[in-house]
Parts: C-alpha cells; sequence; structure tokens
C-alpha cells in the first residue's frame, strides 16, 4: 500500500514517497510539496460536486448586486396614477363607479316633458326615495350639472370657471348643508352674497329674526327646525343645471335651476315610520360683476333675482322653516294649487307659499 496520497485520491509508491523525504530534507527547489489540509478539503469536496469549476480556497467572488426593475416599474405606474387622480378625479371616480343604467343623463337643457310615472311606493328608512323620479337622481351637488366654461363679458374662460364653481358652492351651502338644513344660520352661504347689495343685505338682516312673506329666509335657503322634523338618511337627491352668459355691463349672469328633494320624519316619531318628502325647486339668477363697473368685493357675486316652488313643506305662515305635513296635517284643500314637483319642463314659477296659495303635489 502507498505511503502517501496525492491531491487527486491516487496512491504514491514507496520509492516515490521516500524520494520526497530526501528531496524535501535536501532543499531540492523542485521538490514535491505536501498538500494543505485545506487543499486536500476543497479537492474532497469538488470530487463530490461534479459540473462546478474549483474555487481558489483564497479567491473572492463579489455578490452580484439585486436587479430592481420590477419596483421601479411599480413605483413609476403608482406615480403616474397619483398624477391622474390630482389632475382629473372626476374621471377616476367614474372610471371605476360606472354608469347606473337607471341613472338619467345629467341635465344639461331644460327637459321637454316630465319624468315618466313611477309604481306607487311609501318611502321608508331604508328605500326614502323609493316611488319617486328622485330615486335615480344624483346625490348632493352631483346632480347639479356645470356647464364648460368660455370667456365672458370681463372674465376669461379661467374666471368663469371658478365662478360657476363658487355658483355651485353657495347651491350646496344653501341647500345641501347640512348644519343648515338643521336650522343654522347659512354662514358660508351670506359671504359668498355680495355685502354691498343694500336690497339683499336688509333680506338678511330681518329674515332670520322677523321671518315675513317678502323676507323668508326659505326664499334662498332651505332648513328645517330640529325640534320638529328630521331628515332621514344621509342623501338629499337633486337635479339641475348651471347655464350662463353675458349680463349687465359685461357682467357674468349665472342662472341656476335646480331641484332639491328631502326625506324627512317628525322629530318627535318614535316608532311612527311615516316619511314626507319635500320637493323645493329653486332659480337664482346671479351677476358676477366687473369690480370697475360695480361695488362688489373679490368672489362674491349679486343676486338679480330668486324664485322657488315647494311642495310637502307647509302652508302657514312664514316661520323661516320647513313645516312638513304629518297625519292629520297633510293638505285636503281641493281649492290648492296642484303641481307635480318632479315636472322640470316648465318655467319655475314664483313661490311664495300661504294660505289659499299653497301648491299640492300630485306626486311625492
Amino acid at each position: 500500500m502507498g505511503t502517501g496520497t496525492e491531491p487527486d485520491g491516487t496512491s504514491r509508491s514507496d520509492e516515490e514517497w521516500e524520494r520526497f523525504l530526501r528531496e524535501s530534507v535536501a532543499g531540492v527547489a523542485d521538490a514535491p510539496k505536501e498538500p494543505s489540509a485545506r487543499a486536500r478539503e476543497v479537492t474532497k469536496r469538488l470530487r463530490t460536486e461534479p459540473g462546478r469549476d474549483p474555487e481558489g480556497w483564497r479567491s473572492y467572488t463579489p455578490a452580484r448586486p439585486r436587479r430592481r426593475t420590477g419596483w421601479y416599474v411599480v413605483g413609476l405606474l403608482a406615480s403616474l396614477v397619483l398624477l391622474v387622480v390630482a389632475l382629473a378625479p372626476g374621471r377616476i371616480v367614474d372610471l371605476f363607479a360606472g354608469d347606473d343604467p337607471d341613472s338619467p343623463p345629467a341635465e344639461t337643457a331644460r327637459p321637454t316633458q316630465a319624468p315618466p310615472a313611477q309604481a306607487p311606493q311609501r318611502p321608508t328608512r331604508d328605500e326614502p326615495f323609493g316611488g319617486s323620479p328622485a330615486a335615480s337622481w344624483a346625490n348632493g351637488a352631483a346632480g347639479i350639472t356645470v356647464p364648460k366654461a368660455g370667456a365672458v363679458g370681463w372674465m376669461s374662460a379661467a374666471e368663469v370657471e371658478r365662478a360657476l364653481a363658487r355658483t355651485r358652492d353657495f347651491l350646496v351651502a344653501s341647500g345641501l348643508d347640512r348644519a343648515v338644513l338643521r336650522g343654522e344660520r347659512p354662514k358660508k352661504a351670506i359671504a359668498l352674497i355680495n355685502p354691498h347689495q343694500r336690497d339683499v343685505q336688509d333680506l338678511l338682516k330681518t329674515a332670520f329674526r322677523t321671518p315675513s312673506d317678502n323676507n323668508d329666509p326659505l326664499l334662498l335657503f332651505s332648513r328645517f327646525h330640529p325640534s320638529r322634523t328630521h331628515l332621514v338618511g344621509d342623501v338629499v337627491k337633486t337635479r339641475g343645471r348651471l347655464t350662463y352668459r353675458e349680463g349687465k355691463r359685461g357682467a357674468l349672469q349665472v342662472t341656476a335651476d335646480v331641484t332639491f328633494v328631502y326625506p324627512v320624519t317628525r322629530a318627535d316619531a318614535g316608532g311612527d315610520d311615516e316619511i314626507v318628502r319635500t320637493i323645493v325647486r329653486r332659480e337664482l339668477v346671479l351677476s358676477w360683476d366687473d369690480p370697475d363697473k360695480v361695488i362688489t368685493e373679490p368672489g362674491t357675486f349679486s343676486i338679480v333675482s330668486y324664485t322657488y316652488d315647494m311642495t310637502n313643506g307647509g302652508c302657514g305662515a312664514p316661520t323661516g322653516y320647513f313645516t312638513p305635513p304629518f297625519g292629520t296635517d297633510r293638505q285636503t284643500d281641493e281649492a290648492a294649487t296642484e303641481v307635480d314637483p318632479y315636472d322640470r319642463s316648465t318655467p319655475i314659477g314664483r313661490g311664495k307659499p300661504s294660505g289659499d296659495k299653497c301648491r299640492r303635489a300630485t306626486r311625492s
């Protein structure tokens, strides 16, 4: 049996081993050297792992850097999505909301006829708009159509766009704000009215203290007394539109024609779930005046005219609040003027309902 072994595991003869010892002692330059334990261990491991190239035991191979291309792509796409949302949030909402096949298209002009009749249905807390055309109308400000802006009079297209947005803000603050609907003073809405318009400011000073036919906050604002009436749910249905043209002295004149549907019940109803829909249609004509020609404040408008029709909102003396009829209070006077509160095909009538001028809804 050989005395030594080569790195590849083969045996060395006795003669070769003796020569190895002699030359090692004599210091011969090319004498063979005994492989180290490390070298033998590496050789043994490589024999059991075929297909791999030998690696020097003192060599170093740096780790390959990780490729993060996938994360870079995800981050880029996320940034693009955020940019689109910031520039066009409405389009993103429409994309995910989809089209409701039962919803009528947005109102961009006066309709030619009233909405079709609905199957009679008693409103409930779960479906307060059931059995009425309002069931398919949009919620809140979404039901108010704002047209594309163009330059008019003293205003550029961008200024007209801001004025239209603030006009809709007024409609929200006067007819949809929850605090105002609960009877609070409409401070946000009032702040948008030209403080130098004397007749309107006189109306606002007296209407909330001593309401009358000519000075009634309901001419401009929707309010219910919280001790008598509670809104049902969190939704008010709306349908209407804004239009604009050039007015006097180059002003931007905006007309708003919007119908609001408020489902309400008695504040002390208890287990009584009687729900009444108070329906209000308002038409406001507002003038965004040139400050070089009319005394005004930036960001405010003057009121040219205001009219409204209202059903199921009370027929007695003005109180500053809608007073929906419940139970035996429902209007039974056959002489009262009948009106379809959902018919927006005809011009609005002036709404000062009191006494024999009360309007009775043909449907609610």
